[in-house]
C-alpha cells in the first residue's frame, strides 16, 4: 500500500499551525493537522476536496 506524502500550505508560518495535503495517490487527497501528524486523517476524492477548497475561497 502506498503512504501518502503529506505537504504544508506554503502560507503556513515556520512554527504555524496549518493542514497538510496529500495528493500523491490517484484519485484521493488526504488532509491532516500539521500539529498533529499521528492524528486522524480526512480522505477525500477530487470532486470533494474541489467543493472543500471553493468553500473557504468564498469565505
Amino acid at each position: 500500500m502506498t503512504e501518502f506524502r503529506f505537504r504544508k500550505s506554503s502560507y503556513s508560518e515556520p512554527n504555524g499551525e496549518c493542514v497538510e495535503v496529500a495528493r500523491n495517490i490517484p484519485r484521493t487527497v488526504a488532509v491532516r493537522d500539521s500539529k498533529r501528524p499521528e492524528g486522524p486523517v480526512i480522505v477525500l476524492g477530487p470532486a470533494a476536496w474541489d467543493a472543500f477548497r471553493a468553500g473557504l475561497v468564498r469565505s
